[in-house]
Order: C-alpha cells, then sequence, then structure tokens
C-alpha cells in the first residue's frame, strides 16, 4: 500500500518528540538539538520519495538524523572552536550552558555524556529509543555485532561510573 505524501507527513511529525530526545540526550544542548531535529524534518520532507513503503518511519528519520549529525561532527573536526575570551567567565557562555539544564537524573546524563560517541549513540538509541539492534545497525550503518559490542562496553562504562562498588563476578576457566 502506497502512503500519500500528506500521510507521510504526519507520520513524521508524530516521530518529533523521539527525535528531539535523542537529539537532546545525543547532543546535550538544546538548541544544537533544535537544529539537528529541524534538519532532519527538512531533508526528509525534501526526501518523501525515497521513503520506500513498509520502511519504518523511526528507523528512516533516525538514519537521516544519524547521517546529518555525522557531517556537522566532521565539518566541526575540521574548523578549530573559537570563542572570545571576554565570554569565556560568563555565566550564560556556551561553556556554562550545560550546567543551566535542569535535568532529572544528573548523574546519568553525565555518565551518558562521558561515553565515547560511538557508545552513546548506541546505548541512547537502543536503551532510550527502544530500537532493535538490527534497526540500531541499520541506522549508525554498521554490523550488528558492532552495535552489540559497543553497547556492550557502554553499558559496562556506565555501570562502572555509575555504581563504582559494583564488581563484575570473576569467571572461572574449566579445562
Amino acid at each position: 500500500m502506497t502512503l500519500s505524501n500528506a500521510s507521510r507527513m504526519k507520520l513524521i511529525a508524530a516521530e518529533a518528540p523521539r527525535l528531539m530526545r535523542y537529539a537532546r540526550a545525543l547532543l546535550r544542548d538544546r538548541q544544537d538539538a533544535e537544529d539537528l531535529v529541524h534538519d532532519c524534518i527538512v531533508r526528509a520532507l525534501a526526501n518523501l520519495a525515497n521513503w520506500r513503503d513498509g520502511e519504518s518511519p523511526r528507523k528512516w528519520l533516525f538514519t537521516i538524523m544519524h547521517n546529518i549529525h555525522i557531517d556537522h561532527v566532521r565539518s566541526k573536526s575540521r574548523r578549530p572552536l573559537l570563542l572570545p575570551l571576554d565570554d569565556w567567565d560568563q555565566p550564560g557562555s556556551t561553556i556554562h550552558a550545560a550546567a543551566e539544564v535542569n535535568v532529572t537524573g544528573p548523574e546519568i546524563e553525565q555518565a551518558v555524556a562521558a561515553l565515547p560517541i560511538e557508545q552513546r549513540q548506541c546505548v541512547l538509541l537502543v536503551g532510550l529509543e527502544g530500537l532493535s539492534y538490527a534497526a540500531t545497525a541499520e541506522v549508525l550503518g554498521v554490523p550488528v555485532g558492532t552495535v552489540m559490542s559497543r553497547l556492550s562496553r557502554g553499558r559496562e562504562k556506565l555501570r562502572q561510573r555509575l555504581d563504582p562498588g559494583f564488581e563484575r563476578p570473576a569467571l572461572r576457566r574449566i579445562k
């Protein structure tokens, strides 16, 4: 069954809160997250013809968002971060913006933010957004085994950071 463009637009709009939640958790900055979601929706609307019938709108949109995010990361890595010296110690500066965000579970937010980006993406897509390993692998463009590995390492780092007293049981060798 072929969906009309109006139906596709409604499905895209319905996914906007999930896109925003993932973008905020990934970027840790409200304005950057809003920009990423906006860019994702604009690109999705411009490419409605590329949406295959039967494909999940969530998976399609997260794939678009991932690709846009990677493009932004690559472009930022090519140019240095420039901040005016006058803004360095100002409470409203971008440096202090993360501290002003009032989010429940600040320890969890900090622990997730400390993860390497590859692990953070997997933890957020599987844990927060509820995507399957296969869907996460498609969104990120990596094999399922890579998702499982990154997710395992990310969860272990979160466990260590959030519960320093936790000790994994020692494995015993059996010959």
